[in-house]
């Protein structure tokens, strides 16, 4: 679910990005006035990139309530895709720096800052539980996590019908 906020947020830190390097970028005569048009540029995206930095805190309080009530000892079991619960936050974490710094506002900074430590932490929990089920074997193991066959399929029945199709392509 996490999944969700990186687009938006990785989008919010390119733009603002891009927007903020637009002077070095567009030629002086740039639609009469180059200068003009890159700060005006950077006005638009900064704002628009405003509303975008929302929607991925939308986003990640959305998918953070609905592993609310998987919180909890043996309530999920580990995947490789808990790592969603790291990467995409990522993201969120740049936006803000990005944020913070398009409009110069030293408590988005901080919150970004303290938007860090958790983020860690999340990251050595999940790194923990990944090593936990190696050892566990719930993972990386014949038939186990996301090396299990599901729907029916059962790699035994798969039979080659003629000697030559034995060789792998």
């Amino acid at each position: 679910m996490f999944v969700s906020v990186g687009p938006s947020a990785f989008t919010v830190s390119g733009l603002v990005t891009m927007a903020a390097h637009a002077k070095r970028c567009f030629p002086d005569d740039f639609m009469g006035n180059g200068a003009l048009a890159a700060n005006i540029l950077e006005v638009v995206v900064n704002f628009a990139c405003l509303w975008l930095w929302g929607l991925a805190i939308f986003f990640f309080f959305i998918a953070a309530f609905a592993h609310w009530s998987t919180i909890g000892p043996g309530r999920m079991d580990f995947t490789l895709a808990w790592f969603s619960f790291v990467f995409p936050n990522t993201a969120l974490v740049t936006a803000t720096f990005a944020i913070g710094n398009a409009f110069s506002c030293k408590p988005i900074l901080i919150v970004g800052c303290a938007m860090i430590f958790p983020l860690i932490l999340m990251y050595i929990f999940v790194f923990y539980m990944m090593i936990r089920a190696i050892v566990l074997r719930q993972i990386m193991w014949p038939q186990k996590g996301e090396d299990k066959d599901e729907g029916g399929f059962e790699i035994n029945r798969i039979k080659p019908e003629t000697p030559g199709e034995q060789t792998p392509v």
